[in-house]
């Protein structure tokens, strides 16, 4: 082996990004390969075409905001960012209603929109507000979420002894309002699109939503500018990325991770530590020689993918688009006339005198089929947003595997993907992201597989270890990673410790 890192990376989600960001400013030398993960866009011609849609929903988080200040980075993000207002809007049968961030303009929505129910309304959002506050004080702590060892279970338990929501997992927060009341749906869909779990503990229901009601900002070019401002941290404090690499075998011997072999390398790279972005299954996938105990392995908690999350892109005309229509909305359809609950994100289009809206869908069982869903994600936003299909200029999704849709010319033309694989597209359908249901869930229903692998020296800190918190719960397993990593080495714990005299406060 000619080369050594401390640490190695798989992925360039925002899980493993941050950790490797982190690892890289206390001194470890770090390479982060992308894994085969495709950019957020493509294009046909000139028009970018979303993968998947992104609302940055954690600047609220303490967890970002400490990790930031590691990085020496606070001004510098926050420059790159905007607060949105209204925060989100919601479109549904006879419901017109914006999120501000102003708790006065909010309570004049509810008014209008709710009268009866502004007192309920009222009692729910203080709770809220109560819950998060709890739950920021836990996460400021400095331990490990989730814990693995008797210490770690002992020092997390201790930090969330003052949040009441987590001893009462089975609490209906929204038990004063009806099964279909417009606010009940409000708070359960931005809980759906914000977690990556399909069943959602109280405490769980409160953070995401929160994390939607306590100020969302966005980001001018979205993913791709927030994968930059983390790449770029890593390389300025000397660690490598190589985004078009992958791994293709980990090389083990006697249950511990030694080396990885890169695709196209002739030799392996040798390692002290593997920090993957996937998930469990992805990881032992790549060590087919390591023989998983099988106590072990029936010790974990079991990920079953429900819900998948399916991306499609419409430009449209301007006269499509109501002047009122905010960046971020949810649009509720209606499951008797086989509607979806959609998220838009409204944007520039890449021609004068057009928009672009990016819709994601949370496909299931219960949902039309994904051959279909294309129609359906357009009907459903014809029913609240008239003559729409009139001004579609361009449609498309990554996951249909089906022809882009040009009506441009006045009429459909189906356009082979084919044209689509110059700018990053892909000819056959791509995976959706999936929403799962966690088996044996751990840590009051939030935690679903482990920091530490059953290999040692190799770690997961991606979008499966707390799946029920989504953005958030990526940051917290990627800390507690770069965490655990750095208390291996003495001498950089200590540097670690220093270092918060003279990071910003």
């Amino acid at each position: 082996m000619s080369k050594h890192y401390d640490v190695v990376v798989l992925g360039l989600g925002l899980g493993p990004l941050l950790s490797a960001a982190l690892l890289s400013r206390r001194s470890w030398r770090v390479l982060v390969l992308g894994q085969g993960q495709s950019p957020p866009s493509y294009a046909f011609e000139d028009c970018p075409l979303s993968r998947r849609a992104f609302t940055l929903l954690f600047g609220a988080s303490p967890v970002w905001t400490r990790a930031l200040g590691e990085l020496a980075q606070t001004m510098t993000f926050r420059r790159k960012t905007r607060p949105l207002s209204p925060m989100f809007q919601v479109l549904g049968d006879g419901l017109r209603l914006d999120v501000p961030p102003d708790v006065e303009l909010f309570g004049a929505e509810v008014d209008r929109e709710m009268g009866a129910q502004r007192r309920a309304a009222d009692e729910l959002y203080a709770e809220l507000g109560r819950i998060n506050g709890e739950v920021d004080s836990a996460f400021e702590k400095d331990v490990t979420w989730p814990p693995g060892t008797f210490w770690e279970r002992r020092e997390t338990r201790r930090a969330l002894s003052e949040v009441r929501i987590a001893r009462e997992p089975e609490r209906d927060l929204l038990s004063d309002f009806p099964l279909r009341h417009p606010l009940r749906r409000l708070v359960i869909e931005t809980g759906r699109h914000a977690s990556d779990a399909t069943l959602l503990p109280s405490f769980a229901l409160a953070r995401v939503h929160g994390s939607y009601t306590r100020g969302v900002a966005s980001l001018a070019r979205g993913e791709a500018e927030l994968t930059e401002f983390l790449i770029e941290r890593i390389r300025a404090h000397g660690g490598e990325v190589r985004e078009k690499d992958r791994v293709v075998s980990v090389v083990q011997r006697g249950g511990k991770v030694r080396a990885v072999e890169i695709d196209g390398s002739a030799e392996p790279v040798g390692l002290g530590f593997l920090v993957s972005g996937g998930t469990l299954e992805d990881l032992l996938r790549l060590a087919p020689s390591f023989p998983v105990p099988r106590k072990v392995a029936d010790a974990f908690p079991e990920l079953i993918p429900e819900e998948h999350r399916m991306c499609t892109t419409l430009v449209v005309r301007d006269e499509a688009v109501p002047p009122p229509l905010g960046v971020e909305a949810f649009v509720l359809g209606e499951p008797s006339r086989a509607e979806l609950s959609i998220r838009v994100q409204l944007g520039p289009g890449p021609w004068p005198g057009t928009q672009r809206l990016v819709c994601e869908a949370l496909l299931s069982d219960a949902t039309p089929r994904l051959a279909k869903a294309r129609e359906a994600v357009i009907a459903t936003l014809a029913a609240q947003i008239p003559f729409l299909e009139r001004h579609v200029l361009v449609c498309d999704s990554p996951h249909d595997g089906r022809p882009l849709w040009d009506f441009r010319s006045g009429r459909r033309i189906e356009r082979d993907r084919v044209l689509l694989r110059a700018s990053g597209g892909s000819v056959e359908a791509e995976p959706m992201v999936p929403r799962y249901r966690v088996a044996g869930a751990e840590l009051y229903g939030l935690a679903a597989e482990p920091l530490r692998s059953p290999l040692e020296g190799a770690f997961l800190c991606g979008r499966s270890v707390l799946p029920t918190l989504g953005q958030e719960g990526e940051l917290l397993a990627a800390t507690s990673v770069a965490r655990i990593i750095t208390r291996t080495d003495g001498q950089k714990e200590r540097m670690r410790r220093e270092m918060w005299s003279k990071v910003e406060i």
